[in-house]
């Protein structure tokens, strides 16, 4: 159940992020397919964000003790990115076009994020 609950929260940040930031797209004929993609790269994006980030974290610790922890919004922006690689991979119509998007984004979906934790049952 907390998984669905990832997935979901994953998809309302991330449509959140592509409702505000033209450059970033989910491609779709219809909104049902739009909504798909949201959901499946809101599944890549989990997983991503639970086994990638942890080590990419640990191995960038000193630069977060560096700059107060700002770099991780650069972290949460290569995730994204990475992320895009995937969906585009797999031919999935979801695509962040540049680092500041993706920047812009992340800072996005942490807010969108931590207020629908905060919200939805655990």
């Amino acid at each position: 159940m907390r998984f669905v609950v990832l997935i979901l929260v994953n998809v309302l940040a991330l449509g959140a992020a592509a409702w505000l930031f033209d450059g970033i797209e989910v491609n779709g004929a219809t909104r049902g397919d739009q909504l798909l993609t949201l959901v499946v790269v809101g599944a890549i994006f989990g997983v991503i964000t639970s086994f990638v980030k942890p080590v990419v974290t640990f191995f960038s610790l000193p630069f977060i003790v560096l700059t107060l922890g700002l770099f991780l919004i650069v972290i949460n922006a290569l995730m994204l990115l990475l992320t895009s690689a995937i969906a585009g991979g797999v031919g999935l119509g979801f695509h962040v076009d540049g680092f500041l998007v993706a920047v812009l984004g992340a800072i996005v979906i942490s807010i969108v994020s931590a207020v629908a934790s905060a919200v939805l049952p655990d």
